[in-house]
């Protein structure tokens, strides 16, 4: 009987292991690979604030897990994972629903020999009170289109009303690099929609806050980084609040424990990262206090060796470290390509290779304004990049993604694509 490798996942890692494997041995028949996702189709997670902005458009952007399944050797099944049975080797896909709540697929089981789970996280909101009911996460694609449609229909409201100067405000709570990120995107969204003739809110009355817990924006990267960023920020009009835990969330704005209010009709919450609850020790298996799984360094698992996870979905040591491998994009790669190499040898009865996480730097994009980063490695050490220089870089992260899916003549024509249709539509979507 072929081996069953099942994948729950369509993330970044996930879409990508799915492909590697598909291209190897789904090609060759020595494993039958499905890859499990609830959406059908994909779009890279760190372009969702581009997404929110109108800055990117999502359905050029997007891949198509059916065809990409049939380009590759692997097969796609449409579904969300609700339980787990280990000692059957099977998983739970909850039932599928349409738009009117019907019915498209049923509850089934699905089998497998081996079970990789990379279901990425969702946005960590503490329980602060308000805070699901009023605030809009950058989770998912359709929550990134649901805040640019609120923040077009402010436009398209002041741009029909009597009134000749209209304001809006926003307010984003977290200053890790998706709240940064789509500071500056919304920025530069102001400009272009009163560019476009939606001038009754001018760039000078979109109000941006960005609020902190902690001492400083950025509080993952080095300070060497922080700081300009924050600087910038500053010069663009955002106003940034560290030190302010934000307490309760109403529909009229925010409260900080220190009584502090911020008054916003738009509210996104960009703190903190958690698993989805469903993992939370599902069938036996250990999970943290964020949900996620708790894997050895070859991520397997901890009490299962025919079930591994990784990503931001993994609770993975780094060794000589008291701390985990951090949720970060290219973990996620790094881990995709070990554990491409990693189920092949398991087929081969050999022994697994284990895990080191590799610091190549981080780059924060601030919009057409600025860029940001350092590039680490073992010959240069630590580079700060900014500008031109690190906006191309922080580009070619997206292309190195879409090459580990397409191949390379395929992106080259897409990026040849994206160029001639740029001068053909509108720098931002308005609709």
């Amino acid at each position: 009987m072929t081996h069953r490798i099942v994948i729950v996942g369509g993330g970044a890692g996930g879409l990508e292991l799915a492909t590697r494997l598909g291209k190897s041995l789904g090609k060759r028949k020595q494993a039958e690979i499905t890859l499990v996702d609830a959406n059908l189709t994909h779009i890279w997670k760190p372009l969702l604030h581009e997404v929110a902005a109108g800055s990117l458009n999502s359905s050029e952007d997007e891949l198509n897990y059916v065809a990409q399944a049939k380009w590759n050797h692997f097969n796609f099944q449409l579904g969300r994972m609700s339980g787990l049975d280990r000692e059957g080797k099977q998983i739970q896909l909850a039932a599928t629903l349409d738009e009117e709540g019907r019915e498209l697929l049923p509850a089934r089981t699905l089998g497998y020999d081996t079970l990789v789970i990379a279901v990425g996280s969702n946005t960590n909101d503490f329980g602060t009170l308000g805070a699901a009911q009023h605030c809009l996460f950058l989770d998912t694609r359709k929550q990134a289109e649901r805040f640019h449609q609120q923040l077009l229909n402010h436009y398209l409201r002041a741009h029909a009303g009597d009134v000749a100067s209209e304001k809006i405000s926003v307010a984003i709570v977290g200053a890790g690099a998706t709240g940064v990120e789509l500071a500056a995107e919304l920025h530069h969204a102001a400009h272009e929609l009163a560019a476009y003739g939606l001038d009754r809110i001018q760039p000078k009355d979109m109000h941006i806050t960005i609020i902190e817990a902690g001492p400083r924006v950025l509080p993952a990267l080095p300070e060497r980084i922080s700081v300009p960023v924050h600087k910038t920020l500053e010069k663009l009009g955002v106003k940034v609040m560290t030190n302010a835990a934000v307490s309760e969330v109403t529909e009229d704005g925010l409260k900080t424990k220190d009584g502090e209010v911020i008054q916003a009709s738009l509210k996104v919450w960009a703190a903190g990262i958690r698993a989805p609850g469903f993992l939370k020790d599902i069938d036996g298996l250990e999970t943290n206090r964020i949900n996620q799984l708790v894997v050895r360094p070859t991520l397997q698992t901890t009490r299962d060796d025919n079930i591994f996870a990784f990503g931001d979905c993994a609770a993975c040591p780094q060794p000589g470290s008291d701390r985990n491998v951090p949720p970060r994009a290219q973990a996620a790669h790094q881990q995709a390509s070990m554990l491409a190499q990693s189920l092949k040898a398991r087929l081969e009865n050999k022994a697994l290779p284990t895990y080191e996480y590799k610091d190549y730097g981080s780059l924060v994009s601030l919009s057409r304004f600025s860029a940001v980063g350092n590039l680490m490695g073992n010959l240069m050490g630590s580079v700060k990049l900014e500008g031109w220089l690190a906006r191309m870089f922080y580009v070619s992260l997206y292309r190195m993604h879409q090459m580990a899916l397409y191949g390379f003549f395929r992106t080259a024509l897409m990026m040849l694509g994206s160029k001639i249709g740029r001068g053909t539509e509108p720098r931002l979507k308005l609709h």
